[in-house]
């Protein structure tokens, strides 16, 4: 709603003065000599944002969207702790395809054009033409893009809001729960200790311990393992908050074995030779599965293995959550079908002891 208010400077000259407030819209002035300019101006900027079409910055206008993304990946991602390598490649795919437009014409409808787009193209790097990207993969790349463009609102001043929110993402499937047979337990253990003995098998042993990410394991340093108090405790994570999981039994036994012949060149308890970076063990990892005839697995799938197997100890989605380190319950609620099995089981043991001496 805009509202026009008359002014007279301290040398008695008067002057028009609207102001414009919309819902979800910071407010927007501006001063006029007329007051017919002053009706044209509100009427005609109020329409336009109504319909998501302002951008009245005059940053905006001279800034372009290379620009926005250059400075982004100059300033701002350097400073991320985690998926750098993806977002990076997000931007640059957003930065070919819109680079040349200026950011106040960077609106809802082109932004969607080339969501469609991202979704109809085939996959990159993909041998088969026909295998097109993940509506997932999609909303990520998005989300990636609508990060830039808050900081190009909030911090910068260089635009007025963030056209992604005006952008439908895609609908993203249920997420997918693979875990591990007991049969296929075995075989893979066994691949892994046939592939890699020393570096291999103890990470998968971990991650199946503890349902840790890869990246996780990967960055875990000495110095963050309490033997003493059978402690591991994760700086670098997903979420970018520390995590500390209790490690025993077989996990515990390969770390002590791991670090009777540490390496003293570096940090890190899988590093690599010059000792600089953790270990890749990708292609190791891929020859296991294979040996191990698996169908379908990845490595995020030992994740869920360990999910499964705490539910079906008896444990709750809230405890889940914690040891897994979600923010929210609604990512392992994916397990909720193996825990109700085992709290059937409780009501039903609770019911029969209440009400023993009614039952004929």
């Amino acid at each position: 709603m805009a509202t026009i208010e008359k002014r007279v400077d301290k040398d008695g000259k008067a002057s028009i003065r609207v102001k414009i407030r919309v819902k979800g819209h910071p407010p927007i002035s501006a001063t006029f000599a007329r007051k017919t300019d002053a009706k044209r101006w509100a009427q005609k900027t109020e329409a336009a944002i109504r319909e998501g079409q302002y951008f009245g910055t005059t940053e905006s206008k001279k800034r372009s969207v290379t620009d926005m993304i250059d400075r982004y990946l100059r300033d701002v991602l350097p400073t991320r702790r985690s998926d750098k390598a993806n977002v990076k490649r997000h931007l640059e795919w957003w930065k070919e395809q819109l680079g040349h437009y200026r950011l106040c014409d960077l609106r809802p409808p082109l932004i969607a054009e080339h969501r469609d787009k991202l979704l109809s193209d085939p996959a990159p790097k993909a041998k088969n033409q026909s295998k097109k990207r993940q509506p997932g993969t999609v909303v990520r790349y998005m989300t990636s893009l609508s990060v830039v463009m808050s900081y190009a609102v909030k911090e910068w001043g260089w635009m007025d809001e963030n056209p992604m929110f005006k952008v439908r993402k895609p609908s993203e499937p249920r997420g997918r729960v693979r875990h591990l047979s007991d049969d296929e337990h075995q075989r893979l253990l066994e691949a892994c200790r046939t592939v890699d003995e020393k570096y291999l098998y103890p990470i998968v042993i971990l991650a199946l311990s503890t349902g840790c990410r890869l990246g996780e394991i990967l960055h875990l340093e000495w110095g963050h393992i309490d033997f003493k108090r059978s402690l591991l405790t994760f700086h670098k994570t997903k979420n970018d908050e520390r995590r500390s999981v209790h490690v025993s039994g077989h996990s515990l036994d390969l770390l002590h074995e791991l670090n009777k012949v540490r390496r003293i060149n570096s940090p890190y308890v899988f590093a690599r030779e010059d000792g600089k970076k953790p270990k890749e063990i990708r292609k190791k990892w891929e020859k296991a599965v294979k040996q191990s005839e698996l169908q379908d697995f990845r490595f995020h799938d030992l994740r869920h293995t360990c999910a499964s197997y705490l539910a079906k100890q008896g444990a709750t989605l809230l405890e889940i959550s914690a040891i897994l380190g979600h923010k929210t319950l609604a990512m392992v609620k994916r397990y909720s079908h193996i825990t109700e099995q085992h709290t059937a089981g409780i009501l039903e043991r609770m019911n029969d002891q209440q009400f023993k001496s009614m039952v004929k």
